[in-house]
């Protein structure tokens, strides 16, 4: 079975199967909504990936969020709680006072190293900005189109 946070597929595979241009998908990391793994300057996505742009796709087509919008939603994902920060962590931390641009976003402009696209909290994103219902009508839209 494969590990669906690999990133294997490059941008263009994965905008062929989301049906979107590479552009979008570009564009949707330069508004720090998305992560993608990164070899060689390449962009690579993961399972975990096409499905969390399937749900920011739906955020904004269909529940009419902008980009802005969706990037300050995010910022409010309590990322010290899911990843168990110590206190003095948490102080020190970008996240904590920018509460405008989510931490994998901060992460990706410090260039620290971290691999945010493995990361927890960039990974559990829709469950906090989606109800369940949300999140299998986001991804039923993604497998209708994969298929079709």
């Amino acid at each position: 079975m494969l590990d669906r946070a690999r990133p294997v597929y490059t941008i263009g595979t994965a905008a062929e199967i989301l049906g979107v241009h590479p552009r979008t998908l570009r564009l949707y990391e330069d508004g720090g909504l998305i992560r993608p793994a990164r070899k060689n300057n390449r962009r690579f996505y993961s399972e975990s990936d096409l499905e969390w742009i399937g749900c920011v796709r739906y955020l904004i087509h269909a529940k009419g969020l902008n980009q802005e919008g969706l990037r300050r939603l995010l910022a409010l994902i309590p990322c010290s709680q899911i990843v168990g920060c110590a206190p003095e962590t948490k102080a020190r931390c970008a996240a904590t006072t920018n509460r405008t641009t989510p931490c994998w976003d901060l992460a990706r402009r410090s260039e620290d190293g971290r691999k945010c696209h493995e990361c927890q909290v960039y990974l559990s994103a829709a469950q906090y900005v989606l109800d369940e219902a949300e999140r299998q009508e986001a991804l039923s839209q993604l497998t209708g189109h994969a298929s079709g």
